[in-house]
């Protein structure tokens, strides 16, 4: 396909259309708590099926990456998540939307959010084809080292060590309930049908995050869900402030790439990766979960980043690296595409139409999120009596549509008191969500470890450090860990030295 050909396909009004039209439903979507990207695809797939391949395709792409950002205006505003990959700006934009920061917590949010998306899409366009095959020499070895690091460290890194601990075991023991996929035991389901089917992590986030801080609020006297401010404060000079933090910034889109590539692992372990690792090399630790922009930089950058990446495996062998690349390739087969490295020989119209394609989803998610801010911040002139009632209906609609499960409203609501009560006795909430997504992951590439061992009749420990990337991967958790241990100890000083004074 010829530049000029590419060039005027691209701007066409049917491909505009579709990127923006993406885009926004996207950011809708993605603000209601409970929905994520792969839901809101499924909703429109069938309106593809009559559109042009490429054209249908840049409007699910658009909705893909608008979900990415829409959670995080809930999350920033309110305290609620509108998915699991917008906890971590909840933690750090809502402390600032409570110091009348709403405004510029949402700047960090778009703006960082653009550049991830960016790193994400350029790597999809420029390394497609390399990085697919890297990302095929994990195996479950190294797949269960990278589980398993993050997390040591999201756990390592969260408030007081016992209670990050406790969290994190809470966490992998809510993700045990179910039926074993190894070996067909059921395990804490307690002759419960529903059980059987293991306690999925949508209804998890809502209770403990969306829900739970509902019901802390119920009982507040304050007019409004939050202190707005019409800040005075730019768009350039937040974007100023986040390129002035050039390391933080490629390191969230590196570690978002990355993750995003590895089939099967999800945006959630990119995201509390990345603010992990910006809480370590911060310079003050102890301002996290306090209204740090640096948290909200490093997670909206991971988030989108993994967007583009995510796609990589897809296109490049034909193997989808997340659920909702899943949807998308099957729209593909619908229009009788086949994927993998053909398919830049056979449709290079759908393909590369598709790759520029998506850097203009990133455009459009921008202009929609820095110039919406002004209209989003305008929730928190709502009264919390208006909107506790509100929040709460959507939260349990959320956790409903997932599976259409009334026992999944169920858990939210239980898991919603429990998270009020640990919000008052200061446990850390990030460990236990990391803990419920993680832990299937890490149980299953053990379990298939543990048979390739056996099938190679050799050692389990063997096995898992045959090969030179798990060595580094080992070597790399380690050195984190040894850099985790020194910095809860200069904190800890820290806190005594001001105590003392």
């Amino acid at each position: 396909m010829d530049n000029l050909a590419l060039i005027a396909e691209l701007f066409s009004v049917s491909v505009l259309l579709a990127v923006f039209v993406g885009v926004l439903i996207g950011v809708l979507v993605g603000a209601v708590p409970g929905l994520n990207g792969a839901i809101g695809i499924s909703l429109l797939l069938p309106l593809t099926f009559a559109m042009e391949p490429e054209v249908g395709l840049l409007l699910l792409g658009g909705i893909y990456m608008g979900c990415m950002y829409g959670g995080s205006i809930t999350a920033i505003l309110i305290n609620v998540p509108g998915d699991v990959v917008a906890a971590p700006v909840a933690m750090e934009g809502f402390p600032m939307t409570q110091q009348g920061r709403a405004r510029e917590a949402l700047y960090y949010s778009i703006f960082s959010s653009m550049f991830g998306g960016f790193i994400g899409v350029l790597v999809l366009i420029l390394f497609t084809p390399p990085l697919a095959r890297f990302a095929l020499q994990f195996g479950p070895a190294e797949m269960f080292f990278i589980a398993l690091s993050g997390l040591i460290i999201v756990g390592a890194l969260s408030g007081s060590l016992l209670k990050a601990a406790s969290a994190v075991l809470f966490g992998l023991l809510i993700s045990t309930i179910g039926v074993d996929g190894t070996t067909g035991a059921q395990r804490f389901t307690f002759g419960s049908p529903e059980l059987r089917l293991g306690v999925s992590v949508v209804p998890v986030v809502l209770g403990l995050f969306c829900i739970a801080e509902m019901l802390l609020n119920l009982g507040r006297k304050d007019e409004t869900g939050g202190g707005y401010v019409d800040q005075t404060i730019t768009r350039m000079a937040v974007i100023g402030a986040i390129l002035r933090r050039k390391v933080l910034l490629l390191k969230s889109g590196a570690i978002g790439t990355f993750v995003g590539l590895l089939p099967g692992v999800g945006t959630t372990l990119a995201v509390f990766l990345s603010y992990a690792e910006a809480k370590r090399s911060s310079d003050a630790p102890e301002s996290f979960e306090k209204g740090n922009p640096d948290g909200i930089i490093a997670a909206e950058c991971a988030n989108n980043a993994t967007v583009g990446s995510s796609l990589v495996p897809l296109l490049a062998l034909g193997v989808p690296g997340s659920p909702t690349s899943a949807i998308i390739a099957g729209a593909l087969m619908v229009h009788g595409i086949i994927l993998g490295p053909s398919l830049f020989v056979n449709r290079p119209d759908v393909a590369y139409v598709f790759l520029f394609g998506m850097m203009l989803t990133v455009v459009a998610m921008t202009l929609i999120g820095a110039f919406g801010i002004k209209y989003f911040s305008y929730i928190l002139k709502v009264r919390m009596g208006y909107l506790a009632p509100t929040v709460l209906v959507l939260a349990l609609f959320g956790a409903y549509s997932v599976r259409n499960s009334v026992f999944d409203v169920g858990v939210a609501v239980a898991l919603g008191v429990l998270g009020a009560l640990f919000k008052r006795l200061d446990v850390p909430l990030a460990p236990i969500i990391i803990g419920v997504v993680l832990g299937p992951l890490i149980e299953s590439n053990l379990s298939r470890a543990m048979t390739i061992a056996n099938a190679r009749r050799m050692p389990l420990h063997e096995y898992m450090l045959s090969s030179n990337l798990s060595l580094a991967l080992v070597a790399i958790v380690l050195f984190l860990l040894l850099v985790v241990v020194r910095m809860r100890r200069r904190m800890a000083t820290l806190e005594r030295a001001g105590a003392a004074a």
